[in-house]
């Protein structure tokens, strides 16, 4: 059976979201698993648990919906064709692997928070250069198609 362009180019949308959702998915597990042991930690020594913490493990997230809004512009595109494949193959690869790295600097951020009480901007501004990574493959992946 051979596949046809229509059916590659919704391939290609698909995985422009489920790849980007893998990564949310690996992201926000990471960060989720150093904020519940940073809480741990404040918990031990008697210190109020940060609520804020939610912002590092909550961040990758985002990522899906990139991963849908690269899906929505490729199954919009005026002409269906292979590259909408590769497009989202490979879009949706690094939307995850941003949304990946994003929850690993967060678990950072949440573990440096916990312990010193200081320096939530800096972290949250890292966390917001690696979503930018994210942000340029949407943004110029959907101007190629």
């Amino acid at each position: 059976m051979d596949i046809t362009t229509i059916e590659a180019a919704k391939m290609g949308a698909a995985m422009a979201l489920g790849f980007g959702a893998i990564g949310s998915a690996l992201g926000t597990g990471t960060a989720g698993m150093a904020g519940i042991g940073a809480w741990k930690k404040c918990y031990l020594q008697g210190k109020a648990a940060p609520f804020i913490l939610l912002v590092f493990i909550g961040a990758p997230l985002s990522q899906t919906i990139y991963g849908m809004l690269l899906m929505n512009f490729i199954l919009n595109a005026a002409e269906p064709s292979v590259a909408q494949l590769g497009a989202g193959i490979i879009g949706g690869i690094a939307m995850g692997f941003s949304a990946w790295y994003q929850g690993k600097a967060g678990a950072a951020g949440s573990d440096a928070l916990a312990e010193t009480g200081q320096g939530f901007g800096n972290y949250l501004t890292v966390l917001g250069i690696v979503e930018t990574v994210a942000l340029f493959v949407m943004i110029f992946i959907q101007k190629a198609l």
